[in-house]
């Protein structure tokens, strides 16, 4: 509860794509709760569709709509003036808004809820009750690290972890996130996996997820990254890196081992394809919402 009963506000303005992720990281300095950022063009023609994964950040907005929530000790207009001078920006026109006091961590954990993300397997976050019919399941609470098995890349993987995983497999997950897929690989029968990320949180909230699903799994940043060849090697990230790094993942691919490529909208799949065809055959191996996963095996 708020010092007598004192409310939260919210304030509310735009900013350019040139200074909306450093205002944003100034507000929470000067003592915002959170700050949201979304399109100030959604529902016009001029709406910018944003695709994130694992490792990449999307591209700023032309006009970011900035929602910054402030506790009842925090003037959010001193706070902007404050962020502004600490990113060498003018002070926008802002409002600001009362917001109804409420338990904000309540409220938050009641968006999510577990989630069914193959036949097998469920992510459930820590405060839900496990789904009862005795599946299999990995407690994952949302945060810093992207894959909490909502996308359609993250579910792609997973079935395809579910369906097809050899048992007793050396799984690499390049580009971990949260470290979902290594987990769903270990727990569905995998003898060794490794996960990389050039994201240090990544590798923290890895670390700390394969402890919480008494999974026995390594995570790393490339640098620590020893190298070797695996049978299955999955990578969930986008086109453009996932091109760049052709050479690389294919070389990590045994004789005879299989690759699993998510990430990819369905319009890129031929030039990822093409991208990889020196090394290994890749096809669609299934779509989901407009992503594809490609699959291929090393000959």
């Amino acid at each position: 509860m708020s010092e007598a009963g004192a409310p939260y506000r919210q304030l509310v303005f735009t900013a350019a794509a040139d200074g909306a992720e450093a205002l944003s990281d100034a507000l929470m300095e000067a003592g915002a709760l959170s700050v949201d950022a979304t399109d100030a063009l959604a529902g016009t023609p001029d709406e910018e569709p944003q695709y994130g994964e694992p490792g990449m950040a999307p591209s700023a907005w032309k006009v970011s709509l900035i929602k910054a929530l402030f506790p009842p000790d925090v003037e959010p207009l001193a706070a902007l003036a404050e962020a502004c001078g600490d990113c060498g920006l003018p002070v926008p026109e802002a409002s600001v808004e009362t917001v109804p006091e409420q338990d904000w961590v309540r409220l938050t954990q009641s968006q999510f809820s577990p989630i069914h993300v193959s036949p097998r397997l469920w992510i459930v976050p820590s405060w839900c009750e496990p789904p009862a019919d005795g599946a299999e399941m990995l407690v994952l609470d949302p945060g810093l690290a992207f894959g909490t098995g909502s996308h359609p890349t993250t579910r792609l993987c997973l079935n395809w972890i579910d369906l097809h995983l050899p048992v007793g497999a050396r799984v690499l997950d390049y580009g971990c996130g949260s470290g979902i897929l290594a987990l769903a690989a270990r727990r569905f029968g995998a003898a060794e996996v490794l996960g990389v990320d050039i994201d240090e949180q990544a590798i923290v909230s890895s670390v700390f997820n394969a402890q919480n699903n008494a999974c026995e799994v390594s995570f790393c940043l490339p640098d620590q990254d020893r190298g070797g060849e695996f049978d299955v090697v999955i990578a969930n990230i986008l086109s453009n890196p996932l091109m760049v790094m052709a050479p690389m993942l294919s070389a990590r691919v045994r004789v005879g081992g299989e690759l699993l490529l998510s990430g990819v909208l369905e319009r890129q799949a031929n030039d990822v394809i093409a991208a990889y065809a020196p090394w290994l055959a890749l096809d669609v191996w299934r779509s989901d919402e407009g992503w594809v996963a490609l699959h291929g095996r090393r000959v």
